[in-house]
């Protein structure tokens, strides 16, 4: 067990990030949750939800990759978009979107965009737009690199959408 004396003046930087999606669907909310973590491959690990900013420095990995180094019941901390909804036709979506500046020494910005969707194609775009927004107005640089992560998905029994960065410390 850790004692505060051994964990004064840590610093959970994260070094790497991936980023992966999930769909899920059950006739149980919980377990549509479930799938859909399954789905995106993070169903194993005990998520910690922290708020927006990419850190400087932190290298962008491949899923597989990131995956590879993590270790079933670790805790892992994430940005995630999640959607659950049980209104059968109806489109759900969850997104991530990434603005990252030329400067790697200045934090970028991640948000998590989520909802009902008619016409789905702009979501993701929208949350790329939206962490662009944040990266501009913090610092006055436009984004080097913007993308987004979005899991989209018609609901049938309850449906679960998920996107997330996931950090590796």
């Amino acid at each position: 067990m850790l004692r505060v004396s051994e964990v004064q003046g840590l610093t959970l930087i994260p070094r790497k990030v991936f980023f992966t999606r999930g769909v899920g669907r059950h006739r149980d909310p919980l377990l549509s949750f479930e799938l859909a973590l399954r789905d995106a491959g993070i169903e194993k690990y005990n998520l910690v939800y922290v708020s927006s900013i990419f850190p400087p420095n932190c290298e962008i990995i491949d899923r597989e990759v990131g995956l590879s180094l993590l270790k079933p019941g670790q805790i892992v901390f994430c940005v995630m978009a999640k959607m659950t909804s049980n209104e059968v036709g109806k489109r759900i979506y969850a997104s991530i979107g990434v603005a990252i500046p030329a400067n790697p020494n200045l934090n970028g910005y991640l948000t998590e965009y989520y909802g009902y969707c008619s016409n789905c194609e702009d979501v993701g775009k929208y949350a790329e737009d939206m962490a662009e927004y944040m990266l501009e107005t913090a610092f006055g640089v436009k984004a080097a690199k913007k993308f987004n992560v979005t899991a989209k998905a018609e609901v049938k029994d309850y449906t679960t959408v998920v996107a997330a960065a996931v950090f590796i410390l």
